[in-house]
């Protein structure tokens, strides 16, 4: 009931300034890099250690212009998420060596672990734009909303040659088996997408700035971001991280101008 009163609300506000331009669309391209991260509160090793990496990050998106600075922007987003670790890290520990440990403990050996998420993001997004002055060809803006997410792909990256299984979080207490120190390698690519949730929501937004070519095309630069709120592993057991990137694009617009449709204020 409360969301309905406030969407109410605002439509009768909309009307009652009568500035709304209900035949002004922009469809518009955009396309860059992303630095994603995966966060975490959690204490557990698995998830812990990450640090960002680089990744790709572009789209479409379709704006519906309320007002003269206000509007309502909808995108079909790629976004590449994930993270990555170096050094001795956390690893579950394989079936046949489970009965020698107590549940919950872990393995620990030096590589580096790469996690490599592609996602298509549909954020809905709420855009004000402010004048630089009346003659200026230069805007600015901001945009935030939340968003939806599809995982597209999963793969763990693994590489760093054959390392030492450790039984310490130090690296100081090799595992033996039969008196042998146990090895692994390291080198192999993962397809992890079974693992993970298929489906996030989060929130996305940026600020930026537009150049006007001329009444109807602009090109644009933005810098912003996006979170997302559900733990990306199915079970904790592999770790408890949540996504997000800090992103930063360029694009070009073309804004489909009909005629304006006034209200008067009352």
């Amino acid at each position: 009931m409360k969301k309905s009163a406030l969407l109410l609300t605002i439509a009768v506000l909309f009307i009652l300034t009568g500035n709304l331009y209900s035949q002004q669309i922009t469809i518009g391209a955009k396309g860059g890099f992303s630095i994603p991260n995966l966060t975490t509160k959690s204490s557990d090793p698995l998830s812990v250690g990450y640090s960002s990496r680089y990744g790709a990050d572009g789209g479409i998106y379709w704006e519906y212009h309320v007002t003269k600075p206000f509007s309502i922007a909808v995108e079909l987003q790629y976004s590449s998420q994930g993270g990555q670790k170096s050094g001795l890290q956390a690893e579950t520990i394989p079936a046949q060596f489970a009965a020698m440990f107590p549940a919950n403990a872990y393995l620990y050996s030096k590589f580096k672990s790469e996690a490599k998420l592609d996602y298509l993001l549909v954020p809905i997004l709420a855009k004000y734009t402010w004048k630089i002055n009346k003659r200026s060809p230069f805007r600015i803006y901001a945009a935030v909303g939340p968003f939806a997410g599809y995982l597209l792909s999963a793969h763990q990256v693994i590489s760093g040659g054959t390392s030492t299984i450790y039984t310490d979080n130090q690296g100081k207490t090799p595992l033996t088996f039969y008196g042998q120190t146990i090895t692994q390698p390291n080198d192999t690519t993962v397809n992890i997408k079974n693992q993970l949730n298929t489906f996030n929501v989060g929130i996305d937004g940026y600020v930026g700035i537009s150049y006007a070519i001329d009444k109807n095309q602009r090109i644009f630069i933005e810098g912003g971001g996006n979170y997302g709120f559900l733990t990306i592993q199915k079970s904790t057991g592999i770790g408890k991280n949540n996504t997000g990137a800090g992103v930063l694009s360029v694009g070009y617009a073309y804004t489909f101008t009909g005629k304006q449709k006034y209200t008067r204020s009352r």
